[in-house]
């Protein structure tokens, strides 16, 4: 984790930012914020590889670390970074490691502070799009509920949450066994993630890391990233809530047809939904095309004599969809709403998914559609 260049002590009213650079920025100062930049806000618990994993997003050392569990960074260290073959600019603010002990680095109550003054002031601005909550792997899962209580009460739901995963290097049969073996425990203790990543952010110099498992890390991290960003621009260019929602009736009567959009994870049976709703065969399904819905159809149908719009919407989490096909998908789907919104509403939105448990997957494609792209103005 970085130390700032100078010894400067975190002020609480003014939070002085360090610029990896090594000039100051002050969070009551100018906006960072650019349509091109995507501003992000990385915390956790002392020496759960934050700085190791800026590091890893700018694919150098721009970040001191530390080898033990012990904190090193004493203040916010802003890192001007580009990612994705430098099409999209971020800035991570690497803050002061959480649950030291009064004799450590920062007190816990003061990274608290300084965290919460940051993430407030960002907030204020309109200039945070990311907040990532990175833990080390071998952590108790119940351990991680107090941090995620006090981030999340600080964004109150306007800002996306997402879990990096690190020290995953020895993982097997992958990284992603992590969360397979923890996602039950997380959601029974009522934490829930725009996203998550498994990664590993030690030097492939060191023994159990690979390349290819860096590789992998990297790519998993900025999905992440790329695609809060993209829901973050989408929250804050939404029209006004004037649209009226929730009132069949009233939309029948304006635009003549009742407007349905069908959402859920990819291979859950929508298409299949939209043949049972028409009485036939209207809409292709998997198998008849090998990887079903890649853009939204649209299929007139009628129920007792009344006409309706069915929308069968992309699966969100197609697996072989990589980044750029899945924000394509992402902003098809929200480009549909807006659409629609216009010509009168959405009348009604249906969340398709398969018999089975719950998953953390299930509960971020629903609160994507309703929460992100729906502003939770539909039923």
């Amino acid at each position: 984790m970085s130390r700032p260049a100078t010894g400067r002590q975190p002020s609480i009213s003014s939070i002085p930012i360090q610029s990896a650079a090594g000039s100051n920025y002050t969070a009551a100062g100018e906006p960072v914020h650019r349509t091109d930049t995507c501003n992000i806000v990385i915390f956790g618990e002392s020496g759960a590889g934050k700085s190791s994993l800026v590091n890893l997003i700018a694919g150098k050392d721009v970040a001191v670390t530390s080898s033990d569990a012990k904190g090193c960074t004493t203040a916010v260290i802003r890192h001007e970074i580009w990612i994705q073959n430098e099409t999209l600019k971020v800035n991570l603010f690497d803050t002061p490691g959480l649950d030291e002990c009064r004799q450590g680095e920062v007190p816990d109550k003061v990274a608290r502070r300084i965290l919460k003054e940051l993430v407030r002031t960002l907030m204020k601005q309109d200039d945070i799009h990311l907040v990532i909550y990175c833990v080390r792997g071998e952590r108790v899962i119940r351990t991680l509920r107090r941090n995620y209580e006090f981030i999340r009460s600080q964004v109150k739901r306007k800002i996306p949450i997402v879990l990096v995963v690190t020290s995953l290097e020895s993982s097997e049969p992958d990284m992603e066994e992590w969360w397979r073996l923890n996602e039950h425990t997380i959601l029974e203790l009522g934490m829930t993630f725009a996203g998550h990543a498994c990664v590993t952010t030690a030097m492939t110099t060191q023994s159990m890391v690979t390349e290819c498992r860096r590789n992998q890390s990297y790519d998993a991290v900025c999905k992440l990233v790329e695609q809060c960003r993209l829901l973050s621009e989408m929250v804050h260019t939404r029209p006004s809530r004037g649209t009226i929602h929730n009132v069949p009736s009233q939309m029948t009567a304006s635009h003549k047809h009742v407007n349905i959009v069908l959402f859920g994870q990819a291979g859950a049976g929508k298409s299949s939904l939209v043949n049972l709703m028409a009485g036939m065969d209207i809409a292709g399904t998997p198998n008849d095309f090998g990887s079903g819905t890649l853009h939204w159809q649209e299929y007139p149908i009628e129920f007792g004599g009344e006409p309706y719009k069915v929308f069968d919407t992309v699966g969100l989490e197609e697996p072989q969809l990589g980044i750029p096909q899945y924000l394509n998908a992402v902003e098809n789907a929200y480009r549909l709403i807006q659409d629609l919104e216009r010509q009168g509403g959405i009348d009604l939105l249906l969340f398709c998914m398969r018999a089975g448990r719950l998953t953390t997957t299930l509960e971020n494609n629903y609160r994507l559609f309703y929460e992100f792209l729906c502003d939770k103005k539909v039923l």
